[in-house]
């Protein structure tokens, strides 16, 4: 008794703890829905996790998990985004981290995650820059490596009217900023007037050589060249200087190749090597124009645009059958019936028999009466998920891959036996399902736009050519190109087949006859009806990433050279007058109408660095 007792208790806690087990993905499903209609996506990305690991077979739970999965992780890369350009670096890392650890295959949280780190690295870098060695190659190797940086005396501004020969107002203008001047014995100058009014050392420099027809390139941190400009002569004494550039978004060799075309062409750069292992350009030329291919490959060296395309498939279909009558007999069959009778007889003959007339039977089959009325319905629902780059094709394929029969095929007799006309024949195979072949191209403003194929395709029945049973497939397919916004749904529907069949079978006349028809015929009715409607989402989870600095114009010399211009900030005239410093007083003219040059009592130091390395 005690031990039934026991039992009973043990299955009753079991029966009222079983619901709870059973509900527990439920119940996080469904919180995680609220969490989501709330705008909270953090949380229900929580419970859509709890719920899918609770119930890892259900793919409602999966589906919803996945989905918040990707939403989540972009919403922590835009916030990363935020605080990294607002400099918070630390803050932004942790939402790149964040972003990483909820989806691991989010190329986009990764790219910002390596962004970031890098920034933070520079940024200690600075605060702490490493200790110097003295090894001499290590030493060599690093002024090797970096251009002539000029180093005037004096940074003051430069006021200058002039009229002389062009080596002689080089050489004065050096004097006045504290650096020498080398003129090229080839060089023949000529007489010019400039008039300077507060203007910084490489503007003055830069006038100058407009005027003269010169350029100029530092050869020590205190000494200039000057000679003809000429394509010949900026060949010989132009400085160059080479970089690697390591491009982090070129999957193929033809982007590389195209890359490397638009730095030769547009900033006509002639040696350029292309490292497809690396995925690096190693180019050579003059600072100008390394400064320019910096600019140009960061402009296009850019994350190709990525979207994913929900592709919801749905076909309706309904069967109607109406069988109503009898299925009368139609033939009837008459058969003789010979009729034999016997008796016996006298006479040394012994006994005899008499024959009489004999008769007809009638054979009629049978007959039959039905009543049946079906009504069928089919629904069929299939949601891929598509994630594609842009300008690049993606294939779905769902379905079966059904034999056809290809080439020429023949049997016959060979040596007396018979030869199969599978010997000499070919085979293919066709996809038959959902197929789907979409093409993105993202543009700049969020929009998509999308070339389909679509089509869906069935084995409706069987032929048989040349011995050989062959499969009909019908097909139903949609080829267009549209254009969508972000998240926009585009329905592709009207693919509707409707198709109705009515047979009546019985005796001739009677069977026309209202209500009566149906004791002596039988009428079979049948209407087939199926829809397909295909549902098209595009969502862009990484646009073309275009910022100011890609649109704004950028100087780049004139039709013969590259250039870059100078700095153009004019130093303050009441900087000159701060303590320390002396204001230059006017002085008698010098002959050429120039006024004697003023040195500041205290010269500042400091380092100019020519941006072009190979100087004007």
């Amino acid at each position: 008794m005690g031990y039934r007792r026991a039992l009973s208790v043990i299955v009753i806690v079991a029966v009222l703890n079983l619901p709870a087990y059973a509900d527990r993905g439920s119940q996080a499903y469904k919180q995680g829905v609220r969490a989501e209609h709330e705008g909270n996506v953090d949380a229900a990305y929580g419970y859509y996790k709890t719920a899918n690991t609770g119930t890892p077979n259900n793919p409602k739970y999966f589906n919803a998990y996945m989905r918040v999965r990707q939403k989540v992780s972009t919403q922590h890369i835009h916030n990363g985004q935020t605080l990294r350009n607002a400099g918070e670096l630390q803050q932004a890392l942790t939402e790149f981290q964040r972003a990483m650890e909820i989806d691991p295959s989010n190329f986009q949280a990764r790219e910002e995650l390596q962004l970031t780190t890098d920034l933070i690295h520079q940024k200690e870098k600075q605060k702490n820059p490493p200790p110097k060695t003295d090894a001499r190659l290590a030493k060599m190797a690093a002024e090797v490596g970096e251009p002539v940086e000029l180093q005037p005396v004096s940074t003051g501004p430069i006021t200058l009217k002039m009229a002389a020969e062009a080596d002689a107002v080089y050489s004065l203008i050096g004097k006045m900023a504290g650096i020498n001047v080398l003129i090229d014995p080839d060089y023949r100058p000529q007489k010019i007037k400039v008039d300077l009014n507060n203007v910084t050392l490489l503007q003055a420099l830069d006038m100058l050589r407009l005027q003269s027809k010169t350029f100029w390139r530092p050869v020590l941190p205190n000494t200039i060249l000057v000679t003809a400009d000429s394509p010949a002569k900026r060949k010989e004494l132009e400085q160059n200087v080479m970089k690697t550039f390591y491009l982090r978004n070129v999957s193929t060799p033809n982007e590389l190749q195209e890359a490397s075309n638009v730095v030769s062409k547009i900033l006509d750069v002639n040696k350029v090597q292309l490292l497809q292992s690396q995925d690096a350009l190693i180019v050579r030329g003059t600072m100008d124009q390394m400064v320019l291919v910096e600019k140009l490959l960061a402009n296009i060296d850019k994350p190709k645009s990525e979207v994913i395309i929900d592709v919801t498939v749905m076909e309706v279909s309904r069967t109607l059958v109406r069988t109503l009558g009898a299925t009368v007999p139609t033939s009837a069959a008459i058969t003789y019936l010979p009729q034999v009778s016997g008796g016996s007889g006298s006479g040394s003959s012994g006994g005899g028999y008499t024959a009489t007339a004999g008769s007809f039977g009638f054979t009629v089959g049978g007959a039959t009466f039905t009543a049946l009325a079906s009504d069928t319905n089919g629904k069929v629902l299939q949601n891929p998920q598509i994630r594609v780059l842009n300008d690049e094709k993606a294939t779905l394929r769902i379905g079966d891959r059904v034999p056809i029969a290809t080439g020429s095929f023949s049997s016959g007799m060979v040596g007396g036996g018979s030869v199969s006309p599978l010997v000499s024949t070919q085979f293919q195979y066709l996809d038959v399902g959902v197929n789907i072949d979409i093409t993105p191209h993202i543009h700049g403003n969020g929009e998509v736009t999308l070339k389909l194929g679509l089509e869906i395709s069935t084995v409706t029945g069987e032929s048989n050519i040349g011995g050989i049973t062959q499969p009909i497939i019908g097909q139903r397919r949609i080829e267009h190109t549209t254009r969508l916004a972000d998240g926009e749904v585009n329905l592709l529907g009207g693919i509707l087949e409707d198709s109705e069949t009515q047979s009546l079978s019985g005796y001739p006349w009677v069977s026309k006859i209202p209500i009566l028809k149906y004791l002596f015929a039988q009428e079979d009715k049948q209407r087939q009806q199926s829809d397909i409607v295909f549902a098209i989402t595009p969502h862009v989870i990484r646009a073309p990433s275009v910022t100011e600095d890609d649109l704004r114009l950028v100087n780049v010399g004139t039709g013969g050279s590259v250039e870059l211009p100078r700095n153009t900030t004019v130093p303050a005239v009441a900087a000159a007058q701060q303590p320390g410093n002396t204001q230059p007083s006017p002085a008698p003219t010098t002959p050429g109408n120039a006024p004697a040059p003023a040195v500041p009592a205290t010269p500042p130091q400091a380092s100019l660095k020519n941006k072009t390395g190979a100087g004007r």
